[in-house]
């Protein structure tokens, strides 16, 4: 008796590859849409996600069917103290990508950001020459990105180590010398949230997924079990091709890593951006998190990632069309115990 077939796995797993280990656990930004308007800006962020909750809005976009009625809706709380711009940095594209010709830091730079790299000699470094000498590279079409890092103990993280960010600088109609001047007016600040991004807005949202470890095929692609008179095992492929030609498909469901794979989720909508965190926090704190204390975000729909992972925030890539960009009018915010007391 032969084996039996195996049908294909039913969760659509097929659709990332490879299938393994994120290489940053901070999440990795590939891409950003240019905008060649006159307002520059900064084109992303990065906050901690501390929990979900529910919320009663009022929906305000008059294509959906829901236009003008009460939703309830599942929202995931971000909380994003602010953001250290410590450093800007250019970069020249040529026929082979980009290539770094430059970078600046800041005059004073905070303690904790040696934990994380090595900071310059504040007596031997020459902010005026370095400065003279990457404005005498910069050139037309230049991308010039900001230096950022975190604040984790400014949230309920808890860590004193930073992470350190790269953040694409858009507008001054294109023009790396504006985009340039637009940062060094603000190096060394800190940078929040409001600063960045709009209420109601749209944008995606890049963060590494649950690591789960080594699973099973059963597991990992949610295929069937064998019947019990199986003699070689019940969770297992019955089937992973023919003799010759002799290879493995990659789309035959195998063991493996499972879980710790970066995300992109796209277009998740800015309900609320606060100060207040008594207006989110629940009785006794997120579990596992704690209490939010520091500016927070509530977006739309889930986030990939447990608790306390870092999530970066950056423009939509796939922009929609006759979106309108308004703050709904929220009327209850969930702030009852998650501890089931």
């Amino acid at each position: 008796m032969g084996h039996r077939r195996q049908s294909a796995p039913r969760h659509g797993s097929l659709a990332y590859l490879p299938r393994k280990r994120a290489r940053y656990g901070k999440g990795r930004v590939r891409h950003w849409l240019p905008y060649n308007d006159k307002e520059v800006r900064f084109q992303g962020f990065a906050g901690f996600k501390a929990g979900m909750t529910h919320v009663a809005y009022i929906e305000d976009q008059e294509h959906s069917p829901f236009f003008g009625k009460e939703l309830v809706k599942a929202v995931t709380v971000l909380e994003t103290p602010p953001l250290v711009l410590f450093g800007v940095k250019v970069y020249h594209r040529d026929e082979y990508g980009l290539n770094a010709i430059g970078e600046l830091y800041a005059k004073e730079l905070k303690p904790e950001l040696g934990r994380k790299i090595q900071i310059p000699n504040p007596e031997t470094y020459n902010f005026e020459e370095k400065l003279k000498d990457l404005e005498s590279k910069i050139q037309d079409h230049d991308e010039i990105r900001g230096l950022f890092h975190t604040q984790p103990w400014k949230s309920s993280v808890p860590r004193i180590k930073p992470d350190i960010l790269e953040i694409n600088v858009t507008g001054g109609n294109g023009s790396a010398k504006a985009q340039f001047n637009f940062v060094l007016e603000r190096l060394g600040q800190e940078i929040r949230v409001r600063d960045v991004i709009e209420e109601g807005t749209l944008i995606d949202t890049i963060g590494v997924s649950k690591g789960k470890g080594f699973q099973g095929a059963v597991k990992k692609f949610g295929i069937k079990l064998m019947s019990r008179k199986n003699r070689k095992g019940k969770r297992r492929v019955g089937c992973i091709g023919p003799w010759k030609p002799p290879k493995l498909l990659y789309t035959i469901a195998r063991s493996g890593q499972m879980g710790y794979h970066q995300r992109v989720e796209y277009n998740k909508r800015i309900l609320k951006i606060s100060e207040d965190s008594d207006e989110i926090n629940p009785k006794g704190g997120f579990i596992r998190y704690g209490l939010v204390k520091s500016d927070y975000l509530i977006i739309l729909g889930s986030v990939p990632g447990p608790k306390k992972r870092l999530i970066r925030l950056r423009d939509c890539m796939r922009p929609r069309e006759n979106f309108k960009v308004s703050a709904p009018e929220i009327t209850y915010i969930s702030k009852l115990s998650q501890q089931g007391k």
